[in-house]
């Protein structure tokens, strides 16, 4: 009997993973067959049209998730390395204010986009920042829907240090921010830009937020990070799958292609990494 569920519930997971792996499939075939035709220069290079459908592309998207995205890393990297060596370096873990932070670091990265996405539009487009509709603050609320997933992937790198590297470098006399900074750090680095690049990928994907922080669904000049409107991929391609014309249904299918390409490249990136700077002590 107790063979008979096991092949049982085998079976019932090998379905469930076929099933998931088939529809992704099918969805990246979609965009693949759709969007092939539109993979040309003036994807890239022309702005959104109505009149010109079949020359219309991406650009003042791709110019603002670059922009979106290199605030992002801007804000990411240094608070979320610096939160990360305070609470595994220096923190006192007896003490309730520290586990508190550790355990709303945790929460905050399970709570969904759309809530960042409130967050943004009353403390920083509106109410006390009062920033206004720009991509500075969708590079902001962005920032803090991945910064708990910097800080505890960081944290990990940080803690996968051997405690021998930081005995050693005491012994030695250095102090504990040398040893911090010339040992650990150094050593995590492969596990720390991990986890970023992840989180960059993450956040390259979100559309939600930008939405409530002002991101335009339709943008025909290139945007400026402190101030005018702004859009990006993930928000253009939902304006453009939305309409009812099979030209802008094309379009979006290209964007989706150039997305899938973009993010598949950064997760492989990341996990290259990962394996060919992992040391083992």
């Amino acid at each position: 009997m107790g063979k008979v569920k096991n092949q049982l519930f085998l079976a019932l997971m090998l379905l469930a993973i076929a099933t998931a792996v088939t529809m992704l499939l099918g969805m990246i075939l979609w965009a693949a067959i759709k969007g092939w035709p539109r993979l040309d220069l003036n994807l890239f290079l022309n702005a959104p049209s109505t009149i010109n459908r079949d020359t219309a592309g991406f650009r003042p998207a791709i110019l603002g998730t670059i922009y979106i995205i290199l605030g992002v890393i801007l804000l990411i990297v240094p608070i979320g390395v610096a939160a990360a060596v305070y609470l595994e370096e220096y923190a006192d873990k007896t003490k309730w204010f520290n586990r508190l932070i550790e355990l709303n670091i945790q929460n905050l990265a399970g709570v969904p986009s759309i809530v960042f996405g409130i967050l943004g539009m009353a403390f920083i487009v509106r109410g006390p920042i009062s920033m206004g509709f720009v991509a500075a603050a969708g590079s902001i609320t962005l920032a803090m829907l991945v910064l708990p997933t910097v800080i505890i992937t960081a944290r990990e790198a940080i803690k996968a240090v051997p405690s021998s590297i930081r005995d050693a470098s005491l012994g030695l006399g250095a102090t504990q921010w040398q040893t911090v900074s010339k040992q650990v750090l150094p050593t995590a680095i492969p596990g720390i830009l991990t986890g970023v690049i992840l989180a960059v990928a993450r956040a390259i994907g979100e559309a939600a937020p930008l939405l409530l922080v002002g991101a335009t669904t339709f943008v025909t000049f290139n945007p400026s990070f402190w101030e005018g409107g702004y859009t990006a991929m993930p928000v253009l391609i939902y304006n453009y799958i939305a309409r009812p014309q099979e030209e802008f249904h094309i379009l979006a299918a290209a964007g989706v292609i150039v997305m899938l390409a973009v993010l598949l490249a950064m997760n492989s990136f990341a996990i290259w990494l990962r394996n060919h700077y992992e040391r083992k002590f």
